[in-house]
């Protein structure tokens, strides 16, 4: 069996090492601009560490953490966690009401 050559990037190691401090630092809890300035240092943080990035690999990882601290969008019709309630409630009834028939 061949081994596994494969050796991740500079970028990918970056990159996944600013999901992980994402994680680990709570930073997802924090008002817009603490989570930019953070996100801004801990960029800095990892030019130094990876003292072969491109400005385009670090603008581009500053990006992904944006994307990444960005609140999760809503789907569906319910905008509201009542109106979901309500919807969840409906299904269950009628789902009564087949198993009654």
């Amino acid at each position: 069996m061949g081994t596994n050559s494969y050796s991740p990037s500079s970028l990918e190691r970056a990159r996944d090492e600013l999901f992980s401090h994402i994680r680990r630092c709570g930073v997802l809890e924090a008002e817009f601009d603490q989570r930019e300035e953070w996100l801004a240092d801990t960029v800095g943080y990892l030019a130094e560490r990876y003292p072969d990035l491109s400005k385009i690999d670090l603008s581009e990882l500053q990006k992904i953490g944006q994307r990444y601290c960005m609140p999760p969008k809503r789907h569906g019709g319910a905008d509201t966690p009542e109106v979901a309630e309500e919807e969840s409630s409906d299904i269950e009834g009628e789902r009564d009401e087949v198993n009654a028939a």
